[in-house]
């Protein structure tokens, strides 16, 4: 694999910190040269984020970053650009390996790396599978647990870890005695998109040492000789040094990240979701309807909805508010809706050309000849999942037949239900 010009940085996140530590570890191991940074914000609360940045054989520098606006994750923001200018400038360094804090979301950290005019190769998320359904339903404040990159955080363990989870296209995933196939199950079905990555994997030992490598295959210039060489004169021919080929979780660390494409992936409009699974006692239902929601009846309904699953997500179409497009976040018991905007449907014609190409493609897949893009999008993950029920209160929250016949002004005169968890 040819490593990409300039200085290439991969992002490591994730709450599970034993998982992100190996895997961070493993990353320097496999690809000399290599160094860590991190900025520990756990020191928060004495008013600076500790910078670190480290090799294989320890600490090479260390730093302090003052806060900004009493914001840990904001001085993050600001301090982690310019040492990776410095580390790029500086020279020497073949992969700047960005190991987040534990809750700060890997998202927020590409866009900033990225808008810096630095290369961002590769985000991977490190998760232990026997963690996976206990982060998962953990509905703790962040700020409980010591975990807030903010006086104003008001994240929970869980939506924080189902984000961290969902945004990244690689998973380094722990080699875990307590896990069983249940939680490997359940991590597939959430992301089932993601490339999984143990930590501990190495290549087989016929691909360990390539005879004939076309391509660099690990980030160090390549070998001068090209035909065996002698040396001594006797006659005696010495082979050309091989190199050892990178492992799979540094070929990840390598392979290429669209910061465009994975924002893309995770906006309610377009997004990535799920599909159809049964299997190990774990489920996705997938619900789609082409009717909107009573919204006094949805309302009415959200706590059991919220709690039907461990992880539920997508898009709604309340029949009161018929241009809005309509977000559904839940994880951990607690549920977030919010408006994402309108429906392209909504739009007029001229609108079009300002909507970005992966938003009209997601919605042309989506169209009604009526309702255009408005629909019901809802996926629901959960070990013991009841489909059937699940179903049946969902499709209750719907307009009636004779409310559907009532049209669309009549819709519009429902009551409001939604408009104080709103907030409009």
């Amino acid at each position: 694999m040819a490593v990409p010009p300039g200085l290439p940085v991969v992002i490591v996140g994730g709450l599970h910190a034993d998982a992100r530590r190996a895997a961070v570890a493993r990353l320097l191991a496999d690809v000399p040269g290599s160094v860590v940074l991190h900025h520990d914000l756990a020191t928060a609360a004495a008013g600076t984020v500790v910078r670190t940045i480290r090799d294989a054989s320890g600490i090479l520098d260390a730093g302090e970053a003052p806060l900004v606006n009493d914001c840990a994750c904001c001085a993050l923001r600001e301090d982690l650009v310019p040492e990776l200018e410095r580390l790029r400038d500086t020279g020497g360094t073949r992969l700047a390996v960005v190991e987040l804090w534990d809750s700060v979301e890997p998202k927020a950290m590409a866009e900033v790396v990225t808008a810096g005019g630095l290369t961002v190769t590769g985000v991977i998320t490190a998760v232990d599978p026997a963690l996976v359904l206990p982060y998962l339903g953990n509905g703790d404040d962040l700020a409980d647990g010591g975990l807030a990159a903010a006086a104003t955080d008001q994240r929970t363990v869980a939506d924080t870890f189902a984000r961290q989870l969902e945004y990244a296209p690689v998973l380094a995933v722990a080699d875990s005695p307590e896990a069983d196939d249940e939680d490997r199950e359940l991590l597939a079905q959430l992301h089932p998109t993601a490339r999984q990555v143990r930590i501990g994997q190495d290549l087989a030992p016929e691909a360990a040492e390539p005879s004939e490598p076309s391509e660099p295959s690990e980030p160090s210039e390549p070998s001068e000789p090209s035909e065996p060489s002698d040396p001594s004169g006797d006659g005696l021919t010495v082979p050309t040094p091989r190199r050892r080929a990178l492992s799979p979780l540094a070929q990840a660390a390598l392979a290429g990240f669209d910061v465009e494409a994975a924002a893309a992936a995770q906006h309610p409009a377009c997004a990535l979701l799920p599909a159809e699974a049964d299997a190990h006692g774990v489920s996705t239902l997938v619900w789609s309807m082409r009717r909107p929601f009573h919204p006094e009846r949805l309302y009415a309904a959200l706590e059991d909805l919220t709690c039907a699953a461990a992880r539920s997500r997508g898009r709604f179409w309340l029949a009161d508010k018929p241009d809005t497009l309509f977000h559904w976040d839940a994880a951990g018991g607690a549920l977030c809706v919010e408006s994402t905007g309108p429906w392209l449907a909504s739009l007029p014609d001229a609108a079009w050309d300002m909507v970005p190409p992966v938003r009209r493609a997601a919605a042309a897949l989506d169209w009604h000849p009526e309702h255009g893009d408005r629909c019901q999008h809802l996926v629901f993950t959960s070990p013991g999942l009841d489909r059937d029920g699940l179903e049946r209160l969902l499709e209750s929250c719907l307009l009636t037949d004779a409310e559907y016949a009532a049209g669309p002004d009549a819709w519009q005169r429902l009551p409001h239900a939604f408009d104080t968890l709103l907030e409009v």
